[in-house]
């Protein structure tokens, strides 16, 4: 039995809050320490969380699915490749048009 197409759909790339206490000392001891608070734990840190919400859509080889990721930070800021290329591979699109024919494959096959 097939299953029907899923998607999950993540509105902001999933960065923790820098203002809450425990992470201002923990950015404060990488800086303190000659470190890169952004490039050392903040991002990395959010790139795990992402494949985690990205893995809720496919779980093994029949699972069919659109992952929507709603910021435009992917194609902005230098870190954005570093957020797609942690992803499993698959096409990437900016537009709601490469989308539709993908369910529309769906529900003709």
């Amino acid at each position: 039995m097939r299953r029907a197409p899923s998607c999950v759909i993540i509105d902001k790339l999933p960065f923790a809050s820098p203002g809450k206490p425990v992470m201002q000392a923990r950015l404060e001891g990488i800086r303190s320490r000659g470190g890169n608070p952004f490039m050392d734990y903040q991002l990395p840190q959010a790139v795990i969380t992402l494949k985690q919400g990205a893995g809720r859509l496919i779980h093994d080889m029949s699972d069919y699915g659109v992952l929507m990721i709603g910021n435009n930070r992917l194609s902005t800021k230098r870190y954005g490749k570093i957020f797609l290329q942690s992803l499993p591979d698959m096409p990437v699109s900016s537009r709601q048009l490469d989308v539709d024919p993908f369910y529309t494959s769906w529900k003709e096959s």
